[in-house]
Order: structure tokens, then sequence, then C-alpha cells
């Protein structure tokens, strides 16, 4: 891959920051640059990211915002300083993940044939992280492919990203946009994958590229992993669903009953979610907040998708 860029997005996990970092020293083949977007954390990342930058080894760049504008902010503007610097791949990632040592090269047998990719992962306990799912445009929700989905191939096609190693190719990108900041938190990769599944084929590729190194509670169900979660990722999940009915009202594909029942089957959802990982239903109230946002969302006759990006006339220096 020529001009790969890897975009990390960081806030308050400085540990995790480092140890990202650190893997990426260990890879066979390395990114062109880092691009680390910083959330303004109020811990020791940027001695974290000096140090890095101190011993010469990897090409970080380090992009320090003044507020912390969500992980959706974070990869849009990581996205806009890579395309801007003249990358021609973007990798993706969030900071508590590191790198397996010959992902690159992993991946890079698949672009000839691909513009959006994502790898497979490890859990922390360095089994393999179910990730598979389709996205139901008359329902609005991504739902879970069962089975070896690589028993008669090395590709699976998906209509959905995930910033935990997803690889776009920067054309792509441009075409669709950054990814939208509006969403803060969740809900932003698996529709800019989405939106890349609008114009070329998005697949998830039998390579395991990442690990999760941030240990989290779930429980297993067999089809899929429950994570625990947080009351701020719980009304965002409920939240971002006006951006998601947004997203398909513009390319025709928004079916108002479709999703009202998609929207039910999320908040049951997240309401199994606190009952069997986090045994307890007081994030409910957070949801029906985010629900309530939505709503006004839904309601914007302004509202309008990310455009297009531009091709820089040439790249920035740095």
């Amino acid at each position: 891959m020529k001009n790969l860029f890897a975009v990390v997005v960081t806030y308050n996990r400085a540990d995790f920051l480092q140890n990202l970092l650190e893997s990426f020293s260990r890879l066979t083949t390395r990114p062109d640059r880092i691009v680390v977007v910083d959330n303004a954390s109020s811990d020791h990342t940027a001695e974290v990211v000096a140090r890095a930058m101190a011993a010469g080894g990897l090409p970080v760049q380090y992009e320090r915002l003044s507020a912390n504008i969500g992980g959706a902010g974070g990869f849009s503007r990581g996205v806009e300083v890579a395309l801007g610097a003249g990358a021609e791949w973007l990798w993706l990632m969030d900071d508590d993940v590191e790198v397996l040592p010959g992902a690159v090269d992993a991946l890079d047998r698949f672009t000839s044939d691909y513009s959006c990719m994502i790898g497979r992962r490890y859990d922390a306990a360095g089994k393999p992280f179910f990730w598979q799912h389709h996205f139901v445009e008359a329902l609005g929700v991504f739902l879970p492919v069962a089975g070896d989905v690589f028993r008669t191939s090395d590709v699976f096609p998906t209509n959905v990203g995930n910033f935990e190693g997803m690889l776009i190719k920067a054309s792509l990108a441009r075409d669709i946009g950054l990814p939208d900041p509006r969403f803060f938190i969740t809900w932003d990769d698996l529709i800019y994958g989405w939106l890349a599944a609008q114009q070329t084929p998005v697949v998830y590729v039998n390579a395991f590229v990442i690990k999760k190194v941030r240990a989290q509670r779930q429980v297993d169900l067999g089809v899929r992993h429950l994570n625990d979660s947080s009351d701020l990722s719980r009304r965002y999940v409920m939240r971002n669903r006006g951006h998601v009915a947004q997203y398909l009202r513009v390319h025709g594909k928004f079916n108002r009953l479709g999703f009202g029942a998609g929207t039910a089957l999320t908040y049951l959802k997240e309401i199994v979610r606190l009952v069997l990982v986090e045994r307890s239903i007081k994030g409910a109230g957070a949801l029906w907040q985010g629900w309530r946002e939505s709503r006004g969302i839904l309601a914007d006759r302004n509202w309008e998708p990310m455009p297009p990006v531009p091709a820089a006339a040439a790249p920035e220096q740095g």
C-alpha cells in the first residue's frame, strides 16, 4: 500500500495508547504516518506521544484538539488531516487495541480488489472476537451473521464499518465525505461503512490484524457477544438513530414503519444488555433521553449529509 496513514483517536487512555504505539513499532511493514488525534485528554497522553516522537522510530503526527468532540469528531478530524497530507489509504482505529506484526501485509493482499475492508480481531484474552454484521436498511439496525462466514472464501461481503481497524482508500473517503462528527460516539463507524457500501463492495477479510487489549464484561449469546456499556453510550445509541434515519432518507431507503420497529429492537437489545451484562436497569433513563433527542434530529428539515471532500491541490507538509 502506498501512502498508508493510520488514524488513531484517543481520550484519557494514555497507557492503552502507549501500548498501541509500541505495537506499531513491531510491524513488519509500517504506515507512512500515524496521525494521533487527542480529544483534549487530561491524563499523560501528551507525554506518551512526545516520547514516541522523540524516539524517532515512528512517523507520528500529533493533533491535540481543544475540546472533546467524541470518537466521531476525532475520526472526522483525523481523516481530514490524513487526506490533506496526501494519504492514499486510511487505517482507522481506536486507542484500546494493538496491531499484530504482519497486519499491513495481511491486508495489502486484498487491496487490489477492494477499497474498503475490515480485518479480524482477537479479544483481550487472545480469542477470536466476534464481529460480523449486516445493516438491515428496512429496520435501520445491524444484525449479526451466524456461522463460519469464511468457510468458502477469505472475504465476507458486508455493508457496515468498524473503527477498530477499518481500511479505506482515500479516494473513496473523499467521495463519501468525512466521518460525521454529529454522531459524537457510536453508529459513526457503522454508517461510514454503509456509505462506502453504497459505492463499492465492503468486505470483512479472513486475516487477524488487531487485538483488543481493554477487557470488557460480556455475555456470549452464541450468535453474538454483548459487551458492557455506559449511560453516555446508551443515550447516543438511541439519539443517533435520528442521524441514521436521515442518512437512509438521503439514499431513498427510509421505511418509517420498519425503522420504528428497528428502534424498538434497539431499545430492547439495550435493556437485555443492562439485565444480562450489568445486572441493572438504572440505565433505562439514558435510553429514554436519547430516544427523545432522536425525534428532534429526525424532524430537522435542514439536515444535510457530510459533503464530499475536494481533492487537495498539494499535500500539506509536516
